[in-house]
């Protein structure tokens, strides 16, 4: 009974300490995504970037459907995108990743 409790033990003990080995290896990083590349990449395959860079948007009356502007904020850009009648974030329209609303600007566009 008392050598069951030992091998019990030792054998907890193991695991544990494989467990702990695991734990302290460095893991892979992330590769870190180009947002702006994206953006840019997505841009040209439409012709380019429709209103340019800046701080306000342009007129609505003047603005098309599918139309892009990356509009520049005090926390950075964002790529927006005119979409089913009023300006979108790019992403919420194609959908790369939920991360990139977090990107720059893009969290902060319509306060």
């Amino acid at each position: 009974m008392k050598s069951n409790l030992i091998l019990l033990i030792i054998v907890f003990c193991t695991s544990l300490n494989s467990f702990a080995a695991e734990n302290d290896q460095e893991k892979p990083t992330q590769t870190k995504v180009d947002v702006e590349k994206i953006w840019m990449d997505y841009a040209k395959s439409k012709g380019g970037i429709t209103w340019g860079m800046s701080k306000e948007y342009p007129e609505y009356e003047k603005v098309k459907e599918g139309d892009t502007l990356l509009i520049q904020l005090e926390q950075g850009p964002c790529l927006m995108e005119f979409f089913h009648n009023r300006w979108r974030r790019a992403n919420d329209v194609r959908r790369w990743g939920e991360s990139i609303n977090n990107y720059g600007g893009c969290p902060y566009v319509f306060d």
